[in-house]
């Protein structure tokens, strides 16, 4: 899954950088999807806030981000760091009590506030002690009403005019004239269309569960209430734990007892079959498997290398190494968004430190480069004969899992 938006840079008046604005796309074309505004508003906040995207969108800037009437009334703006994002009342909002309190919240809050293509009414007034922006549509804003608006705002100081729209050097030098403090328009920038890897709510909580599992001492209280309060988990670990291949003869009737039976190991493996599941779905079932075969094998090699430490570790790195392919989306950009040791977004983004080797070993096996695998095998002490068992039986373990998920 992607997310898509656009952006279009907003200058100071001299032309540097001040801000972006964030334009809801939901496809490589650049132009506002044909959905309404509220929709459009929640898959942004929802985007930003789940993706993480601000910090890999704007590392170092202010985003403007449109905010309809029912967003701003349910508070969607406070799901958003406010050193962040100014929050833009759309032209399409229409002033009154319940708005004014929201804004008056917001401002408490410490959220910069901004007027989208503002026409001037009177109601508005009530709203300047708050409004820290005011956008001006220059290609539908006639002199007269930037001359009312310029009055009105007087006896708020604090109040900056931003021109958008600027089509030419005539315009952009006119609004510096009036007195606008900000810039946006195609003389200076068109939208620019960026695509970023998005993980959804549910796809993010078992990413925190993997995350939780990989650690030296997992918290296991917290990891028996992520599985308790989520009814498609508490099923999948049920059955998994009474699969055929456990052979298990007592009968499993809580999420607590399903956990301790199976321990630690295996219940690591459990969520992050689950997380492989999760992340691949509408793939073909064969890049599941390759991601599982992949972790069992670094697992394995890093038991006969007695770096049983090493293990979970291990395993993560032949999971995740496929995750590009399962979201379609840049392997590095995913990994900054799990939760998981920098060591292990290492060893798969640049391909650093011995697990980074067995992951190498494993995709030498899957295509047959005998030499590579010859000199891998070399390089880390490990029989040729052993690396080739181990690599078949990783294969049988990962379809056997993936069945007894099914």
């Amino acid at each position: 899954m992607n997310f898509y938006a656009a952006r279009q840079p907003i200058l100071h008046a001299d032309k540097t950088l001040f801000a972006y604005e964030l334009l809801f796309r939901d496809s490589l074309e650049n132009r506002f999807p044909n959905i309404n505004e509220d929709e459009a508003t929640a898959k942004m906040v929802t985007g930003l806030q789940f993706n993480l995207g601000l910090d890999s969108l704007l590392p170092s800037t202010l985003a403007f981000i449109n905010f309809t009437h029912n967003s701003l009334l349910e508070g969607y703006p406070l799901m958003l760091p406010k050193e962040k994002i100014v929050v833009e009342i759309l032209e399409t909002v229409k002033p009154g009590k319940k708005l004014l309190n929201a804004c008056i919240d917001l401002k408490e809050k410490g959220y910069i506030i901004a007027l989208d293509d503002y026409i001037h009414q009177s109601v508005w007034v009530h709203f300047y002690p708050y409004v820290d922006i005011i956008k001006i549509d220059y290609q539908e804003t006639s002199e007269q009403q930037i001359l009312q608006i310029i009055e009105a705002i007087k006896s708020f100081p604090k109040i900056k005019l931003l021109a958008e729209k600027i089509e030419t050097q005539q315009e952009y030098l006119q609004a510096l004239h009036y007195g606008c403090c900000y810039f946006q328009g195609y003389f200076f920038s068109k939208p620019e269309l960026i695509k970023n890897a998005a993980l959804t709510p549910s796809q993010m909580s078992i990413a925190k569960l993997m995350g939780e599992m990989a650690k030296d001492d997992p918290d296991i209280n917290s990891i028996t209430q992520a599985f308790e309060s989520d009814v498609n988990l508490s099923f999948k670990l049920l059955r998994y734990a009474q699969s055929p291949i456990f052979k298990r003869t007592k009968k499993i009737e809580t999420i607590k007892q399903a956990i301790v039976v199976l321990g630690q190991n295996e219940l690591r493996r459990l969520v992050s079959l689950l997380f492989t599941a999760q992340f691949s779905e509408g793939k073909p079932a064969e890049l599941t498997v390759m991601s599982l075969s992949r972790a069992h094998y670094c697992e394995l090699l890093t038991e006969y290398t007695n770096q049983k430490d090493g293990i979970a570790s291990a395993f993560l790195v032949g999971l995740l190494s496929l995750l590009d392919a399962m979201l379609d989306a840049d392997i590095a950009q995913l990994m900054e968004k799990l939760p998981i040791s920098q060591a292990i977004k290492d060893s798969i983004v640049l391909r650093c430190g011995e697990h980074a080797q067995y992951l190498m070993l494993s995709e030498c096996f899957e295509n047959g480069q005998w030499s590579e695998v010859s000199k891998l095998c070399e390089n880390l002490a490990v029989d040729f004969d052993a690396a080739f068992s181990m690599f078949q039986q990783s294969q049988l373990w990962a379809k056997e899992r993936l069945k007894a998920l099914s």
